[in-house]
């Protein structure tokens, strides 16, 4: 019975597959058409103290360098956890993503933003441009 299941399961993802890259392919072509060179980015300088405090800041980095610090009350998401984690992020108000230098958050942004949330932005510069202007 596990090798007839086993044998079902292997021939619907086969069969299935081509669809699916097709409808990734469809997503990312229209984000591609869609996005701007500044689209899903803010600058630090762009987070003004008036708002702040409705900001989620989401370290997308691993947890031994989330344990060293970084932005105060900032969620602990890994990059590679974006999507099953996705439930953890708040579907509404101003989500900033993080890491050090923008290259891992960017890649946690575009599957948040691919899974519906435009909400979520990467914060250019990443903690390196965070420190430099916030100490």
């Amino acid at each position: 019975m596990r090798r007839l299941m086993a044998l079902a399961v292997t021939a619907f993802v086969l069969l299935t597959s081509p669809v699916l890259a097709s409808d990734l392919a469809d997503d990312l072509g229209e984000y591609l058409d869609f996005a701007s060179y500044t689209e899903g980015v803010i600058m630090v300088e762009q987070l003004t103290p008036d708002i702040l405090p409705d900001v989620t800041f989401i370290d997308t980095r691993n947890a031994a360098e989330f344990a060293e610090g970084g932005i105060e009350g900032a969620l602990h998401i890994e990059w590679r956890e974006t999507l099953a984690r996705l439930d953890e992020m708040p579907e509404s108000g101003m989500v900033v993503v993080y890491c050090n230098t923008s290259v891992l958050s960017t890649q946690a942004m575009l599957v948040a933003r691919l899974m519906g949330r435009t909400n979520v932005l990467v914060l250019q510069g990443g903690l390196s441009a965070w420190r430099a202007e916030h100490g």
